[in-house]
C-alpha cells in the first residue's frame, strides 16, 4: 500500500485522501485485483476512525467485504476493537457483512467475535440492527466449524449476565446441540461457570420448556408464510395501484363497519317501557340470534383482511 494513504488512514485525514485521490486517480485500482489485502478501510477502522472509514466506504463500497492477510473483513475489525459505532455504520451500508466469513474465522459470525472479545456493547449494537431482518434468527443460531453456538461460547466462557441476557431474549435455540452433543447448558456445566447455570437453568424446565420452544417455534413459520402470503410485493406496486388500492380497502371498511352498527332490520330501541319483549336489550339486533351470527361473522371477517392490508 502506498505510504502515503497509510498515513492517512491511521490518521483518518480525509483531506489528505482526496489530495492522493486527486494526484494519482487509480489509487485504489490495484486493491481490486489481490484477494487478500488490507485496505485503507481496515486501518481506519483498526484504528477507530470512523470519519475515513465512511468516506472511504462511499468512495469504495467494494472494500467492506475485502479480507485481509489475516482474512478479516472491516465488520470483523470493527467488532474485534469494540468499535460499535463503526459497525453500525457498516450494517447501515450493508446488514449482510454480519454474516460475512473469511480465512482462518472458524464459520464465525460477527456475533461469535462479539462474545469471545467479550464485547456486549457492539454484540448489542448488531442485535439491534438486525431485529427486523428476515434472517435474524438464521444469523444468532449460526454455528462455527465445532457446530457451537453463540450461546455456547457465551456459557463456556463464563460472560458476563448481559451478554447471556441480550441473547436468550433475541430468542437463541437453547436446545441445538454441539459437535459434542452438547447444548449452552451442558457447556455452562463442564465448564462449572455458576453464573452462567443460574441464568440458563431458568429457561431450560424439562419438558414445558420444550414444549414452549417447539410451540413459538411453529408459530412463528406459519405467521411468517402468511404475511408473506398476504404482503408479498406490497412495497413494490405503483402509485396508482397504492391509490387505488387503498380507495377499494377504504370503501371495504366502512361498508363493512356500517353495516355492523346497523344490522337488517335495525336494532331495539329503549322505550322505558316495562312490558319490553324478553330478552331483547336496547340496542340490540331484531334479527334472529343465529342468523346475525351467519351475517356478523363474515362481515367481520371482510372488516379484518381489509384492515392489516390498509395498514400496511
Amino acid at each position: 500500500m502506498d505510504q502515503h494513504l497509510k498515513a492517512a488512514a491511521e490518521a483518518g485525514n480525509v483531506s489528505r485522501l482526496y489530495e492522493l485521490i486527486e494526484a494519482n486517480g487509480n489509487i485504489f485500482k490495484r486493491f481490486d485485483k489481490v484477494e487478500f489485502v488490507e485496505t485503507p478501510l481496515h486501518i481506519a477502522v483498526e484504528k477507530g476512525c470512523g470519519g475515513f472509514a465512511m468516506e472511504i466506504v462511499s468512495l469504495k463500497s467494494s472494500f467492506v467485504r475485502k479480507l485481509n492477510h489475516r482474512g478479516l473483513s472491516p465488520m470483523y475489525l470493527a467488532v474485534e476493537k469494540g468499535q460499535q459505532e463503526i459497525a453500525l455504520r457498516l450494517l447501515e451500508v450493508d446488514k449482510d457483512l454480519v454474516r460475512v466469513r473469511g480465512k482462518n474465522v472458524q464459520n464465525r459470525t460477527a456475533f461469535h467475535v462479539a462474545i469471545e472479545n467479550n464485547r456486549p456493547d457492539v454484540l448489542q449494537v448488531l442485535l439491534r440492527s438486525l431485529g427486523k431482518n428476515d434472517y435474524y434468527q438464521e444469523v444468532v443460531n449460526k454455528k462455527d466449524e465445532d457446530s457451537n453456538t453463540v450461546l455456547h461460547i457465551a456459557a463456556s466462557n463464563n460472560q458476563p449476565q448481559q451478554i447471556l441476557k441480550l441473547l436468550l431474549e433475541c430468542k437463541v435455540d437453547k436446545y441445538t446441540t454441539n459437535q459434542a452433543g452438547l447444548t449452552a447448558l451442558d457447556v455452562a456445566h463442564q465448564s462449572n461457570n455458576r453464573e452462567s447455570i443460574t441464568i440458563l437453568h431458568r429457561d431450560f424446565i424439562p419438558a414445558v420448556s420444550n414444549f414452549k420452544y417447539k410451540l413459538e417455534k411453529h408459530m412463528v413459520k406459519y405467521v411468517t408464510k402468511a404475511s408473506l402470503l398476504i404482503f408479498h410485493d406490497m412495497d413494490n406496486i405503483s402509485g396508482d395501484d397504492r391509490n387505488t388500492l387503498l380507495a377499494i380497502l377504504g370503501l371495504l371498511l366502512t361498508a363493512s363497519y356500517q353495516v355492523t352498527l346497523s344490522p337488517p332490520g335495525g336494532v331495539w330501541q329503549g322505550d322505558g317501557s316495562s312490558t319490553s319483549t324478553p330478552f331483547r336489550r336496547p340496542g340490540s339486533s331484531i334479527m334472529d340470534p343465529f342468523l346475525f351470527l351467519l351475517y356478523f361473522i363474515p362481515t367481520y371477517s371482510v372488516f379484518i383482511v381489509a384492515f392489516f392490508p390498509t395498514l400496511v
